[in-house]
């Protein structure tokens, strides 16, 4: 009898034993993105960092591309189907207005991880914001950015008059407002038709980073690529949590989570900046594809306009606009001190932007 209470009481310190070893929070986590997409290989970073920050603690399952995708991304979160989710707020416009302001200044993007810095501690620190996220039923953790985009065209572009009446693809209203400058006209179609649109003459180019040359086979139909900058998307947060998720968690674990997630950020624009960009290159030299420096003349105008666009806007929008603009000054000058390593800039991210954060008001 006694040997049987004690090794019953054995099972049962072994049974406490390893449920305190098993992780003491699971969360569903989705990149929303096919697996090919720098989201998805920043998930998986997010992983990684997310079990060495809680020591264990915390793990994630993973949804897949075939389970939420971005345009569902706003349903997934409110009803708890995903507990750490990529979310694009231009998506949503109408319940995103002050946040969206930051991407009227997309034609200031120069400095890639400049922007998605900036995206993030604008994110944090705009109280107008803040309300809209809350009002969302929305916590987020961070922004990055995608590369420079360019001109990828069916005819040489070389020169502002090269641009006259080309119908480009635009991805917002900032590229259309440059390509009408310069006597374009822009076309508000899907990333995902402009291959089909160019094929078919219903478009002569496309405004766009140069990955999208590998991602959506642009590189097969494409007879130039023009190098001017002309901006980047980096509205973006790329770990949003739903606000009852995140006050189910302890403030040692928001912190925990938020520090894997300003790891993972820089993850992202390194990618989506960095990484694609050079194999789109690769691409480009291996291929009959002519790659023009454009005309300094051009190029002027081009760098002319985009300030001049800033301008405007801060001068539309106000206060939240020039705070976004201040904050890309900021972080060009960061970026241009550190450099482009993520590991390095994630430091300087956590000590300008997370370290000030209080994580049991955070969000709330």
């Amino acid at each position: 009898m006694n040997k049987r209470l004690t090794l019953t009481g054995l099972a049962a310190a072994g049974l406490i034993a390893a449920a305190s070893a098993a992780p003491a929070q699971n969360l569903r986590i989705a990149s929303a993105a096919p697996a090919a997409h720098p989201a998805t290989y920043m998930y998986e970073k997010f992983a990684e960092y997310l079990e060495e920050e809680s020591g264990g603690g915390i793990d994630s399952t993973t949804l897949g591309f075939e389970v939420v995708k971005l345009p569902q991304m706003k349903d997934a979160l409110q009803s708890g189907l995903v507990d750490v989710g990529n979310f694009l707020p231009l998506y949503f416009p109408a319940d995103m207005p002050q946040t969206g302001v930051a991407g009227d200044l997309a034609l200031i993007g120069r400095s890639p991880h400049a922007m998605g810095l900036a995206m993030t501690e604008f994110l944090v620190t705009c109280e107008p914001c803040q309300e809209e996220l809350n009002e969302f039923g929305i916590v987020s953790l961070g922004a990055g950015s995608s590369d420079v985009y360019a001109l990828i065209t069916n005819q040489p572009v070389e020169t502002a008059e090269d641009l006259q009446g080309l119908r480009l693809r635009s991805g917002g209203a900032p590229y259309s407002r440059w390509a009408e400058h310069f006597g374009a006209t822009p076309v508000n179609i899907a990333v995902g038709d402009q291959f089909e649109a160019m094929s078919q003459g219903t478009i002569d180019g496309t405004m766009a980073s140069i990955v999208d040359l590998l991602s959506f086979r642009l590189i097969d139909i494409a007879d130039s690529v023009t190098m001017v900058p002309i901006g980047t998307y980096h509205v973006t947060s790329n770990f949003t949590v739903p606000v009852p998720t995140w006050e189910g968690l302890t403030p040692e674990q928001r912190e925990q989570v938020g520090r894997a997630a300003a790891r993972a950020n820089l993850d992202l624009t390194d990618r989506w900046a960095f990484q694609l960009p050079a194999a789109a290159r690769e691409a480009l030299e291996g291929s009959d594809i002519q790659v023009i420096e454009p005309d300094p003349a051009f190029l002027e105008a081009s760098e002319a306009f985009a300030q001049q666009d800033a301008e405007a806007q801060v001068e539309e929008s106000g206060a939240e606009a020039a705070q976004f603009r201040d904050l890309v000054e900021k972080w060009t000058a960061i970026v241009e001190e550190v450099g482009e390593d993520p590991e390095a800039l994630a430091e300087r991210a956590q000590t300008e932007i997370w370290d000030k954060v209080d994580w049991s008001t955070y969000g709330l």
